[in-house]
């Protein structure tokens, strides 16, 4: 059961062989936060290890879509691995862009890990304010 809902969820939990543990990969996905103001969205993802260039950010048919991948490190200078926790390899993110955003208007900027896309509200969609007389 466990192995099927491993297959289905794409992760591997380490288990225990005798006195050994066996090494698993993972799937991974990048956690993110979408906030909203009255000017725009800003979706912010933690992409620890990963390099600018190995970003991509592209908006189709109504769609946001981060991909990218962590690249895993070779073993070097004769150093093994003993334990492998964390995911490696390629993912892919896509978000729904609400009606009033405006998908021509988007930018992001890459530092510390952390890439935040603003994706600005259409003009016509922003409230306006009424004086009242």
């Amino acid at each position: 059961m466990q192995s099927r809902l491993t297959s289905v969820l794409g992760r591997r939990s380490p288990q225990e062989d005798g006195n050994k543990e066996s090494i698993a990969a993972t799937q991974w996905t990048p956690l993110v936060d979408v906030v909203e103001d009255e000017k725009e969205y800003v979706i912010t993802a933690e992409l620890p290890e990963i390099q600018k260039n190995d970003i991509k950010l592209s908006v189709e048919n109504g769609m946001l879509v981060l991909s990218g991948e962590r690249k895993f490190k070779k073993e070097e200078n004769g150093r093994k691995y003993r334990r492998i926790e964390r995911a490696y390899g390629t993912f892919v993110r896509t978000f729904t862009l609400p009606d009033d955003a405006d998908s021509g208007n988007v930018n992001a900027q890459f530092k510390d890990g952390l890439l935040a896309v603003h994706i600005a509200k259409r003009e016509s969609a922003r409230p306006k304010l009424i004086e009242v007389k």
